[in-house]
């Protein structure tokens, strides 16, 4: 599959993560994926749309989250996740994308400190 440059760049972003695993999720009778599911040890950290518009859903703080939406018009809503707790972020609107990268680090840490400490030994013990 063929992604614009912006989404293929997060991929590898987001690929490139300990333990992080991609989960290609299609429609109910389709077969090409309409997003990728990120997931750390189970969990998911971000949720990349590979078909049709350009966004990310990640995981934020919740504090956070309210000052993103306020500062970038890219930064917003729209999934059935918890609003105080998810954003999604427009990858061709006006958020940097070094800012993209860092809010995606930031999903992936989120979720890694929420690991148990079983879960967090069995990641450290991956190769990298």
């Amino acid at each position: 599959m063929i992604l614009p440059p912006r989404t293929e760049a997060l991929k590898a972003v987001l690929e490139a993560m300990p333990g992080a695993v991609g989960e290609p999720m299609t429609a109910a009778r389709g077969s090409t994926p309409l997003v990728i599911l990120f997931k750390v040890m189970g969990k998911m950290f971000a949720i990349l749309n590979v078909r049709g518009a350009e966004n990310v859903i990640l995981k934020c703080d919740p504090h956070l989250a309210e000052v993103l939406r306020e500062q970038y018009a890219g930064v917003g809503h729209r999934s059935h996740l918890d609003r105080r707790f998810w954003i999604a972020v427009d990858l061709d609107a006006d958020v940097p994308a070094k800012e993209i990268e860092r809010l995606a680090a930031g999903s992936y840490a989120l979720v890694r400190a929420g690991l148990t400490k079983k879960q967090r030994a069995e990641l450290e013990a991956l190769p990298n």
